[in-house]
């Protein structure tokens, strides 16, 4: 059961959702959907900024929340709650109404699984997979929101499942980015701290 959570939480991984955005901005980019192109990588940017952001605070400055188990947002269940519906918004264009709905519910549910499976993997607390959903879902409304009566904003069926045979090749076949390693080393050389903060100096910090 732990190697399943391990995979669902996997596809939501820096090294799979990354490309999936980029593939995001070049559908658009081949709708010619200028503004659209912009929206998504303000959007999906700005999502990630506030992840690293909350995450560098806590790393470097021991920012966050003893009380709610908080040290800064959920970077996988930000990304699913981002990536997963506009997703099948963008892939359903040419559908039914009916059927876009359904996809982007559908991208919505996977989202909250990935959240569900950061905790069970015990990669994050509660608030913090909540959060980064949460945080992620918004991001992913702001764009549906910014991208309503869009003209001309049909995605090619070929582009799209090559695009998405490429990623689900990934999936099988990439390795986890070392996202945390990476944020370790930049909140260490800006705090200018010899060491991190983790959850270990909130028990220590309580102690008599």
């Amino acid at each position: 059961m732990m190697n399943w959570w391990n995979a669902v939480s996997f596809t939501a991984d820096m090294s799979v959702l990354g490309p999936a955005g980029v593939a995001i901005a070049v559908w658009l980019l081949v709708s010619r959907q200028w503004r659209l192109v912009l929206g998504w990588s303000l959007w999906y940017g700005g999502g990630m900024l506030l992840v690293v952001l909350s995450k560098l605070a806590f790393i470097g400055w021991g920012l966050g929340s003893a009380e709610f188990d908080f040290t800064g947002f959920s970077g996988h269940a930000m990304r699913a709650g981002a990536v997963f519906p506009v997703l099948m918004y963008v892939v359903l264009q040419r559908a039914p109404r009916s059927w876009r709905l359904a996809g982007v519910l559908f991208g919505v549910a996977y989202a909250v699984l990935v959240a569900i499976s950061r905790v069970v993997v015990h990669a994050h607390s509660v608030s913090e997979a909540v959060s980064g959903c949460v945080l992620g879902l918004a991001m992913a409304l702001g764009f549906m929101w910014q991208a309503r009566g869009a003209v001309n904003f049909a995605v090619s069926h070929a582009l799209a499942l090559a695009s998405l045979a490429i990623m689900v090749l990934i999936t099988f076949k990439a390795e986890p980015m070392p996202t945390e390693d990476w944020l370790q080393k930049i909140a260490l050389h800006l705090s200018g701290h010899e060491r991190i903060f983790s959850r270990a100096d909130w028990k220590l910090a309580g102690r008599p």
